[in-house]
């Protein structure tokens, strides 16, 4: 005990010192960003205050410029360019100046870059989330879900975790090579490429920003045309941050624009971030082969949410019908295929009726809505004909959610949520993406056929499987094919941001967030050098150097026997063959000098 006494005392004073720190409070200093513009007051001026009607029929592009407006009440929210190949060339040349004189800063620096972004964020969340609802529709509970909680959690894990990972790690050098070290160095790339959809404005783009800028590189972001106004807002908080830690101008930049002025992005940058539709990731694949850059594609997917027959119906019905609604219709590519065991299907599908028929929906900053409006242009269209076709072969519609107070310019941009069952896989809706606020319900009967159900898809992103067995839900869960995987839960997954995202097959492929996702902004760099330098050196040994002897490569045989040879008697005996060898070479090497 008197040895142990000693440690205990100073563990427990070490604990104190550890709690006394934590109280406190770092040295971050605020910011101010400019949100007189973004802010609805009712003060508008009348140019700005219009219902925007977009045309049909005619591609946008074509006006050069990209027109923004509320989804949910269709009021006119302004304009932004559609930049040229000329000046997305000009804004990465920019990022890249900046970016080699960011590639030498400290991590502490880079780590109140991070802070003073989360201090800002939790600071003023109510006007990050209102921007986000205003330029896609989503609910404010929603965009605190999905945009400040995400966002919060990465910036927290690269504050605890974010250096270890970028630090040089070393590995084993092996047995030829023991008298090495082996490490591997991560540096940045140089200018990060992203390329981001709409459905999450803000994190969107903070998700790369962040990886890009604290692994050491600079970053250009094209944001969707679909969200371009939230865009260039949240890019006026990132641009605060940085000169509040004295780094230099244009390390980030934002950028908007149309296709073309994605693919001069994709051509002109160091490695490319793309989220999006498989069809335009396959775009980028072909841009990015022109330069051989390094392509990280999450291309949406069609997740199963599969319930077994033992679990807690009315808890697992809530979860399941927030994963339908995911940011309530928002099309942010939630669950979208759900398979119940048949023993407990009709309740289920009566619960979820049960809870559906209570969802509202309608302009989410003008009531208390369950949902908001749909943010793409026609795709209520859409929606409504995958319900039709899924309903003209066999399918029941079972409930719909309702509408709030909408105006008449708006109606096309809602869509109300909508359980079906007695779905199948001849229907369109089981197989393509939907993007949307519905809920087809099937039922399994066995294991194995609803893990084979849940790989008949093209996607492979993400699923959530339900089991009052936790160890049945983990083994479903480990024979789908896809990169994220929740049991007894839905999209835990992307909060635990130590974790990689990601999918497979029309999903994409590489990852971002987690230790993964970090690295893969970096250069990966692996070096030997020698351990005990000066006094032991590598030296090419006598028999195999030039010109080689006549028993160069009994040496070799010998060698590997000695160092890989699986019985240790063998080993003994081919390294005494070694040594004999080399000591029969060096008498005939100072005879020649000699001579």
């Amino acid at each position: 005990m008197a040895f142990w006494w000693p440690i205990i005392v100073l563990a427990f004073a070490y604990a104190i010192c550890r709690f006394l720190l934590m109280l406190i409070p770092p040295n971050v200093p605020s910011i101010d960003v400019d949100a007189s513009d973004v802010l609805d007051d009712g003060n508008q001026t009348q140019e700005n205050s219009f219902i925007y009607i977009p045309p049909r029929g005619r591609p946008q592009q074509s006006d050069r410029k990209v027109q923004c407006y509320e989804p949910a009440t269709m009021k006119y929210l302004g304009f932004f360019p559609a930049l040229t190949p000329a000046e997305v060339e000009e804004r990465v040349a920019q990022a890249r100046k900046a970016q080699k004189i960011w590639a030498k800063s400290s991590f502490k620096q880079r780590r109140q870059f991070l802070r003073i972004l989360l201090k800002y964020i939790i600071e003023h969340q109510e006007l990050i989330c209102e921007v986000s609802s205003r330029d896609t529709g989503k609910t404010m509970v929603d965009a605190s879900l999905g945009e400040i909680m995400t966002t919060c959690e990465k910036i927290t894990w690269l504050l605890s975790e974010g250096e270890k990972w970028l630090r040089p790690e070393y590995r084993s050098s092996g047995r030829s090579m023991f008298h090495k070290k082996s490490k591997v160095e991560f540096h940045p790339l140089g200018v990060i490429g992203a390329i981001v959809s709409w459905n999450y404005p803000f994190h969107n783009i903070f998700n790369p920003m962040l990886a890009a800028v604290f692994s050491g590189n600079g970053v250009v972001i094209k944001v969707s045309e679909h969200a371009s106004w939230s865009g260039c807002f949240y890019f006026r908080i990132i641009q605060a941050a940085l000169a509040a830690v004295g780094a230099p101008e244009n390390l980030v930049e934002v950028i908007t624009g149309f296709a073309e002025t994605g693919e001069a992005l994709v051509s002109s940058v160091d490695k490319i971030i793309f989220v999006g539709s498989p069809g335009v990731g396959k775009m980028i694949m072909e841009n990015a082969a022109e330069t051989l850059i390094p392509v990280t594609l999450e291309l949406g997917g069609k997740d199963a949410f599969i319930v077994c027959e033992d679990v807690d119906i009315p808890h697992v019905a809530q979860v399941a019908v927030r994963a339908a609604l995911q940011s309530s219709g928002q099309n942010c590519a939630g669950a979208e295929r759900f398979y119940v065991h048949r023993d407990i299907y009709n309740s289920f599908v009566n619960q979820v009726t049960k809870i559906v028929k209570s969802v509202s929906a309608g302009p989410p900053l003008a009531a208390r809505y369950d949902m908001g409006a749909i943010c793409l242009q026609e795709h209520s269209d859409k929606l409504q004909h995958l319900v039709d076709d899924a309903v003209d072969k066999g399918a029941e519609i079972v409930a719909r959610g309702s509408f709030g107070h909408l105006s008449e310019g708006a109606v096309d941009q809602f869509f109300p949520p909508t359980v079906l069952k007695n779905v199948n896989h001849t229907m369109k809706l089981m197989q393509e993406e939907t993007f949307g606020p519905i809920m087809p319900i099937m039922k399994f009967e066995s294991d194995e056929e609803v893990v084979k159900l849940a790989n008949d898809s093209r996607y492979g992103l993400g699923c959530a499987v339900f089991s009052g067995s936790q160890r049945r839900a983990k083994e479903i869960a480990s024979q789908i094919h896809c990169g994220v995987a929740a049991v007894n839960d839905f999209a835990s997954t992307y909060m635990c941001q130590s974790l990689p995202f990601g999918g497979t097959k029309d999903s994409g492929f590489g990852r971002f967030a987690g230790v993964e996702g970090l690295r893969a902004c970096c250069l990966v760099k692996s070096v030997v050098e020698d351990r005990w330098w000066p006094y032991i050196k590598t030296k090419i040994p006598k028999p195999i150097q030039y010109p080689v002897a006549e028993n160069g490569f009994e040496f070799q045989e010998s060698l590997v026997e000695a160092l890989y040879g699986l019985n240790i008697w063998d080993r003994l005996r081919a390294l005494v063959n070694v040594l004999k060898i080399i000591s029969e070479q060096n008498p005939v090497a100072t005879s020649k000098k000699n001579d």
